[in-house]
């Protein structure tokens, strides 16, 4: 299994898993034009997508979610609630999402399944989710829009091999930024999403002794620096002697990531 982040951060979120023959799209939140840029980047032709998965509703994360499955002729999964949404009704063919179980996309021949487990988070959209993908033993875990760092969602991601984990915001930076304080409490709030600390206390939790590769994502460009959220987490890997071991890298809105080997 691969994974790919072809974008990240508040003007778009996607990421692209191949396991076996079977491409997978989690999130496609970059406008048309966009996604299917990216999409070409990651050297897919159309129609090799065949599930698109969704983590909740907010654009940023959906916008592009229905149109990408009905070009791909893919499956669209998302929560029972988002799929009547104007940019789910898009897609052609649709599926709720198995929320807090572990479920096989359909497709792929036995044992060559591509498993994930939606794991509900505090977030203020419900729901949202973060997925654990599994496949032949092999573990991504993506986590953004997250609120708080909990252990119970730590628990229900465990085992990942390869993390894709969000560090949001400085809360310095937060303050003296262009957000009037409403939007500066919902960010920070307990529904909102990941500080550098917080992110960093959430690593904490998820990590391992399979987790080779952390992925710092959902970086604001407004109220965090990417040097600052790195930090964050290496100090995090540095005192769980971990440092040495787990590869370190920047997920960017502006442009995909390199492919990893989960």
């Amino acid at each position: 299994m691969r994974l790919q982040v072809l974008s990240s951060g508040s003007e778009g979120n996607s990421t692209l898993i191949r396991a076996g023959e079977q491409a997978a799209l989690v999130d496609a939140g970059l406008g048309r034009e966009a996604m299917l840029a990216r999409l070409e980047a990651g050297r897919l032709g159309p129609g090799a997508v065949r599930h698109v998965l969704v983590t909740h509703g907010h654009l940023d994360h959906a916008r592009s979610a229905g149109l990408v499955a009905r070009r791909e002729r893919a499956t669209l999964h998302a929560a029972d609630l988002s799929l009547h949404h104007p940019w789910a009704r898009r897609a052609k063919s649709c599926a709720a999402l198995a929320i807090g179980r572990d479920q096989a996309l359909p497709g792929a021949p036995s044992g060559d399944e591509l498993v994930y487990r939606a794991v509900p988070l505090p977030h203020d959209c419900d729901p949202t989710v973060a997925f654990r993908l599994e496949h032949q033993g092999r573990v991504a875990v993506i986590l953004t829009d997250v609120g708080r760092p909990d252990p119970d969602v730590a628990r229900a991601l465990s085992g990942a091999h390869v993390l894709v984990l969000e560090f949001n915001y400085d809360p310095g930076l937060l303050a003296r930024g262009p957000y009037p304080a409403l939007l500066q409490r919902r960010i920070a709030g307990g529904r909102g999403h990941l500080s550098n600390a917080e992110g960093a206390r959430l690593l904490e939790l998820l990590a391992s002794a399979e987790l080779h590769t952390v992925i710092v994502a959902h970086v604001s460009k407004k109220t965090n620096r990417p040097e600052l959220a790195r930090a964050a987490a290496a100090g995090t890997l540095e005192r769980l002697g971990l440092a040495g071991r787990v590869r370190l890298l920047v997920a960017s809105q502006d442009e995909a990531l390199e492919s990893v080997e989960v």
